[in-house]
């Protein structure tokens, strides 16, 4: 199939009047017409998680998105078989290494790029100036709002990040020709988000208007934490922000600077302290973008240096010990040999329910700590209960001290100690603790790790992310680095690993050969595909709100997994998430993203008539979810549904044995 995608008329003979068509040229346009009813129906799959996996192990899907371009230049629909446009198939596919190569490859990025700069900063001269372009009232204006919904479907997901601006260099050129129009996404950064010199300002013809656009695409990338460890690291975002909020002061009398208040220093304000304030909806505060009406516009205070100014800091409630928190206590307390008793998880479970569903508990602290130390201890101890072989490990710190931490690691490092201290869970001095941690973390996993020859970016080398799990465990144990590796190296030998800790399987010896080279991580083909699928089934409606708004269910799950729901829910509702798809099951990931979307049923409803879902679920902290108020629901899809989500996780992973 490699001709599959080249147009008919290059290989059909043009037709001389009055001559009678040969039967092999009508052969060649009866393959040609069978080939392309293949790649319709092939890139059907590319709709779900599962099947982009098979059409990537297949090497379709170069060949498939190649074709939804070659529809997508002619103004054709999708695919035969597809009701609601490109949306739902770009998401899908931009979301996985591989899929946003294609798409690269293919020339659908750069038709993107180049119509957004047609409708932000070019536009037909004469309509110019005879209907002169009216000031745009809203951030972002509605003839660029489907470009701009475009890229952050594109740029949402870190591998998107990482394939198209890994180790790619900025221009920034000293001078730009104003016919010069960018082609790629390290264009658009260059051009429209990172204006970091007057000859940038100047190569454009509606600065604040594009300039705008650039911050608020910044902002949506900046909602995956491993994006913006990526960005800050190679473009040190937050320097230039802080350096153009500093010359947007003017020097008052007192000597000190007073900032400019106007569009550009409010978008600025509100993404440094969305870049660097750690926490969920009752842990931080973000600024408004829009100035009110009165006397103080902006009563928000700018800043150009760090740190944050107080008032975006919230106050951390004390949790308060409750008769739950007493009884699982007793119950630790009084099973000093639970890895011996064959009852005691079933006893551990059905404690856990009945404390979870209490509307007054909120388990946490050491109470959590040692529940979750004890089950993984009686869960790695029984054959039975271990998924994969038990690993020697026997590094010993000095050895492991000498490894070097990458810029993104020590950036992802920084933000957990920021939290852990926010969140009184840590001490001053526990940088060097959490790094060790994570040099540990990564010494073990790479002696499990394969050597793949790859073109993705996400391939090579090491794991691109920072290990959030890791560092979640690390804030649940309270900084102490020997409790937190002895949880993790048991705990890799369970099932839930698979799916809960995203750096363990990264090229792993565990996963098959064909699925470690695919780029492709099982908690999209396997956990997000049963997200969909599931809300397909029991919130239809939902699934429906996601189609029309060219969204994905699954790009936000990786979103939310991937980081350990880290930005969007509190602490407490971190540590239950952790907890029950430890203790109940690996499965519980995929009911849990399915009660928070329910959870979030009528906003999503709404922002879909608004056409800004994407942004309002990337920017967003999920408010007022809380684990306890969804678990009799999340039992019941248990009951549904476990025996076929729980097999297929088992059986992605036993293929390699």
């Amino acid at each position: 199939m490699e001709e599959a995608t080249s147009s008919l008329s290059e290989r059909v003979p043009t037709p001389v009047p009055g001559a009678i068509p040969s039967s092999s040229s009508q052969e060649l346009q009866n393959a040609v017409a069978w080939e392309e009813v293949l790649l319709d129906n092939l890139l059907n799959f590319a709709a779900t998680p599962k099947g982009l996996l098979l059409l990537q192990q297949t090497g379709a899907i170069h060949e498939c998105v190649t074709y939804m371009f070659s529809r997508f230049t002619k103004k054709l629909q999708v695919s035969r078989c597809e009701k609601f446009g490109y949306g739902v198939m770009v998401t899908q596919v931009a979301t996985t290494a591989p899929g946003i190569v294609a798409l690269h490859s293919s020339g659908f990025i750069q038709a993107i790029v180049v119509e957004l700069w047609s409708a932000l900063e070019c536009g037909r001269e004469d309509v110019r100036v005879v209907h002169p372009k009216s000031t745009p009232m809203d951030p972002i204006d509605r003839s660029c709002l489907k470009s701009f919904l475009t890229l952050v479907n594109l740029m949402s997901s870190p591998h998107a990040v990482w394939e198209l601006l890994g180790h790619q260099t900025l221009p920034n050129k000293t001078e730009y020709n104003l016919r010069e129009m960018p082609t790629s996404i390290i264009d658009v950064m260059d051009r429209l988000v990172v204006i970091n010199s007057d000859a940038k300002i100047h190569s454009l013809f509606n600065y604040e208007q594009s300039h705008t656009f650039g911050l608020r695409l910044l902002s949506v990338m900046c909602c995956n934490l491993d994006s913006l460890l990526l960005l800050e690291s190679q473009y040190k975002l937050s320097d230039i922000l802080l350096q153009s909020q500093k010359d947007n002061a003017i020097e008052a009398s007192s000597g000190e600077g007073e900032f400019i208040i106007d569009g550009l220093s409010v978008e600025r304000n509100h993404l440094l302290v969305r870049m660097n304030a750690v926490g969920g909806p009752s842990e931080r505060r973000l600024p408004p973008r829009a100035l009110q009406k009165g006397s103080d516009p902006y009563p928000w205070p700018l800043f150009s240096s760090y740190p944050l100014p107080n008032c975006y800091i919230l106050d951390v409630p004390k949790p308060l010990r409750t008769k739950q928190d007493s009884e699982i206590s007793a119950f630790l307390a009084s099973s000093k040999e639970a890895e011996r008793d064959e009852n005691w998880m079933e006893s551990c479970r059905r404690l856990y329910c009945k404390a979870m569903t209490s509307k007054t508990t909120v388990l946490a602290g050491n109470v959590l700590a040692d529940l979750l130390e004890k089950a993984v201890l009686h869960l790695s101890s029984s054959s039975a209960n271990c998924f994969f072989p038990p690993a020697e490990y026997k590094v010993v710190d000095h050895y492991v001290k000498t490894r070097n931490l990458t810029s993104v690691e020590q950036l992802g490092i920084n933000i957990s100690l920021r939290y852990g201290l926010f969140l009184k869970l840590l001490r001053e001095d526990s940088e060097q603790d959490l790094c060790l941690l994570i040099k540990h973390s990564q010494e073990f996993l790479s002696q499990q790790r394969v050597t793949l020859q790859s073109e993705l970016c996400y391939l090579r080398g090491g794991y691109p992310g920072h290990d959030w799990f890791s560092s979640t465990i690390f804030l649940l144990m309270g900084g102490d680095v020997g409790r937190s590796l002895s949880l993790l190296l048991r705990f890799s030998r369970l099932l839930p690993s698979a799916v809960l800790w995203p750096a363990r399987l990264y090229s792993s010896m565990h996963l098959p050969m064909e699925m470690a080279q695919s780029g492709i991580p099982p908690l999209y083909s396997c956990t997000a595909h049963y997200v969909e699928m599931l809300l397909k089934e029991e919130v239809p409606l939902l699934f429906s709100a996601f189609r029309m708004s060219g969204f994905t269910p699954s790009q936000m799950c990786i979103q939310w997994l991937g980081q350990c729901f880290w930005n969007y829910l509190d602490w407490p509702e971190i540590c239950h998430y952790v907890s029950t798809c430890i203790i109940m099951g690996p499965d519980y990931q995929v009911y849990m993203c399915i009660a928070v979307l329910k959870h979030l049923q009528q906003d999503i409803l709404q922002y879909t008539q608004t056409q800004d879902l994407q942004v309002f679920l990337k920017e967003d902290p999920i408010h007022g979810f809380r684990v306890s108020d969804y678990m009799e629901y999340m039992e019941g899809l248990e009951r549904n549904y476990r025996g076929m989500v729980l097999t297929d996780m088992r059986s992605i992973l036993l293929k390699s044995t």
